[in-house]
């Protein structure tokens, strides 16, 4: 099994962009855990990490070509781009979004995302650890997927 992992705008900031919201792993550190993750449960990843929002989407539509999934944390763009979304949509891959701190307690304008509209789900408020819920999650309905 095969795993496009994206991070959004801001993400290569972690460990230094708001501690107290964001925790203080280095986005380094949490696709290091990633990868022992996946490749405990013998899945393979590929991140990707841009600050734009095209390469994003290219990405994206480039994992009709090699992946199985996509696990992504879209950033700011969760609230404001209809191109990821589309993009979800025309690939039809299983996409589970992530978010480490809790969009739907935070500012008001953070509650709504366009790509939880079409995808299978959304894991957030769990810092690092909502990347390996969301791979965890990801690949069990992949194999679920598979076996049914």
């Amino acid at each position: 099994m095969k795993i496009l992992v994206l991070h959004g705008p801001n993400l290569n900031m972690l460990g230094v962009r708001e501690p107290q919201v964001y925790g203080k792993n280095s986005l380094e550190e949490i696709n290091h855990s990633l990868k022992i993750a996946a490749a405990d449960i013998g899945t393979e990843i590929k991140s990707i990490q841009s600050n734009h929002e095209g390469v994003l989407v290219d990405e994206i539509h480039q994992a009709l070509e090699w992946a199985d999934g996509i696990l992504i944390n879209p950033g700011a763009y969760t609230h404001t781009s209809i191109a990821l979304r589309d993009a979800c949509v025309t690939v039809g891959l299983p996409v589970v979004e992530v978010h480490m701190s809790n969009i739907h307690s935070r500012e008001k304008f953070r509650h709504h995302s366009y790509i939880s509209e079409v995808i299978l789900g959304q894991i957030c408020g769990f810092g690092k650890d909502s990347y390996l819920l969301g791979l965890q999650a990801l690949t069990n309905h992949i194999k679920n997927r598979s076996e049914g």
